[in-house]
């Protein structure tokens, strides 16, 4: 079964594919069969095969990096200007799109139809955001205390390597190309082999808006066979990646030995705080959509709920109330609020993180005991009470529908509490107290921190971790100088440059 797409998948994708309906790499305007082993990808909601293709391979990767580095030549030259008409147009193209693309991404990536929707509108965001900024940002001139004129000039990197996680796919995709491509660069996009197909259509429809053929390319198939032959291929000269701590370890690695630079998105197990004077309801309401949107496969999400013990019962009982009221269901069901994970491995995983936590002593106040269940992989929402931060419920990414709920005394022990992680990319903390959420926020080490919320981002705002959680950022202006490389330019404007060292041809002493 090399080849096999689901019937329901196939209407969705011929309006939106090229040529054959086949699963393949995004490479120069075309889809490319792979050459390697076949993937089968499952249906996150029955557990049955969706489709099966072909590892991308690296002779693939080689093509898709000769197109990105052939194309990027003459986008690079581009005025900005020129740059920012093409994404604009590309944005209203992905609007144009939306509903087919939210059901494509709703199919394969397990999420519900309504979160699709939202998301396919996001990325027309990024696009419509970065096309504003790609003739707003230059170099500058500096006032070097010489005769000389200095001035910079903010040059692309050349080919980007983007590698993104099953999570998210149709989002990380745009908030990677964006900014990439608004700073002049080709690209090679690898999503996870398990969530290729809303990246290939986002390119395919980039290309019909007017984004030059063969500028991005995407790459379908496993990490350790076509995402490293990415990394070691030579026109790369930059990777990002948005995925697990150890995956981001090896890529960094791998990336060092060629002296590539790197961006690193990675996990996190983020400390979510409600203090005894917090607008509980609100907090409740929050601390749900912190862990239990998107199934709890997000790396910001409130996963640790620290708990001021005044009010620890009374709170834990309402996330654990609101939680037994959210709905589980299919994908493309309008009433659903949470879907299943996204396949097997991560679903066996999230399972025996709660076996684990009820045998170190956590309690269950709602939701999975960690048996699995029939006909898909679904996990109710959990809520484990009576956690420490010390067990491995606390301290690992659990990546699903799961919060602890760790009790503390003071401020200053829920900041201790929170910081005793290796991870930092998000936080937050509910108060009626002013001082102490700006203190709160100032304390706790991670990239991105709410006050009396949770959960949102923008692509205005920079969004990167600290730690274990990573380094660059990706989104905002921030992303900009990570897609670009400064040049420094001297010129002398001195009728008579003093000459401080050698001697002119022909002149004596």
């Amino acid at each position: 079964m090399t080849h096999f797409i689901d019937p329901r998948l196939a209407e969705l994708l011929a309006p939106l594919w090229s040529g054959d309906l086949v699963v393949g790499s995004l490479v120069g305007g075309r889809i490319v069969p792979g050459t390697g082993d076949t993937i089968t990808v499952a249906d996150a909601a029955t557990g049955e095969p969706l489709y099966a293709y072909a590892d991308a391979g690296a002779a693939v990767v080689a093509a898709a990096a000769a197109s990105a580095r052939e194309a990027q030549v003459a986008w690079g030259r581009l005025t900005g200007f020129g740059r920012g008409r093409i994404l604009q147009a590309v944005g209203r193209a992905i609007l144009a799109e939306a509903e087919p693309l939210a059901r494509l991404e709703s199919l394969t990536a397990g999420k519900p139809l309504r979160d699709a929707r939202i998301e396919v509108t996001k990325v027309a965001e990024m696009f419509e955001y970065y096309a504003g900024w790609a003739d707003k940002f230059h170099g500058e001139v500096i006032p070097v205390p010489t005769t000389h004129l200095n001035y910079t000039r903010r040059e692309p990197m050349g080919v980007v390597l983007q590698i993104t996680p099953w999570n998210a796919p149709i989002f990380t995709c745009g908030w990677q190309l964006a900014p990439a491509l608004s700073m002049g660069n080709g690209v090679l996009l690898k999503p996870s082999e398990l969530t290729p197909l809303s990246s290939i259509a986002v390119g395919l429809i980039a290309e019909r808006a007017g984004l030059p053929v063969g500028l991005v390319n995407v790459l379908a198939g496993w990490g350790h066979t076509t995402g490293q032959a990415a990394i070691a291929n030579e026109i790369v000269s930059k990777v990002v990646f948005v995925g697990s701590v150890p995956t981001g370890r090896r890529i960094a690695a791998a990336a060092a030995e060629r002296l590539v630079p790197c961006v690193l998105e990675l996990g996190g197990k983020s400390a979510n705080i409600v203090f005894e004077d917090a607008d509980l309801n609100r907090a409740a309401i929050g601390a749900q959509a912190a862990i239990f949107s998107g199934a709890g496969q997000s790396c910001v999400a409130g996963s640790r709920l620290l708990v001021q013990r005044s009010i620890y019962d009374r709170f834990v009982a309402m996330v654990a109330e609101g939680a037994a009221r959210l709905k589980v269901g299919r994908p493309d069901a309008a009433d659903t609020e949470v879907g299943p994970i996204n396949n097997a491995r991560q679903y066996d995983h999230v399972l025996r993180m709660v076996r684990e936590g009820i045998a170190a002593g956590a309690r269950v106040a709602a939701g999975s005991d960690g048996s699995p269940v029939e006909g898909g992989y679904y996990v109710r929402p959990t809520v484990l009470a009576d956690v420490d931060n010390t067990m491995s419920v606390a301290r690992t990414e659990i990546f699903g529908p799961v919060v602890v709920a760790i009790p503390f005394e003071t401020e200053a022990e829920a900041i201790a509490i929170a910081n005793d992680t290796e991870f930092g990319l998000a936080g937050a903390v509910w108060t009626r107290d002013v001082a102490r959420g700006h203190r709160v926020a100032a304390a706790v080490r991670a990239g991105t921190f709410w006050i009396n919320a949770y959960k949102t981002i923008n692509v205005a705002s920079p969004f990167g971790g600290y730690g274990a959680s990573g380094y660059g950022r990706s989104s905002g202006i921030e992303a900009l100088h990570e897609y670009t490389q400064v040049k420094s330019v001297w010129v002398e404007t001195a009728a008579e440059p003093v000459a401080g060292f050698g001697y002119a041809p022909g002149v004596g002493n």
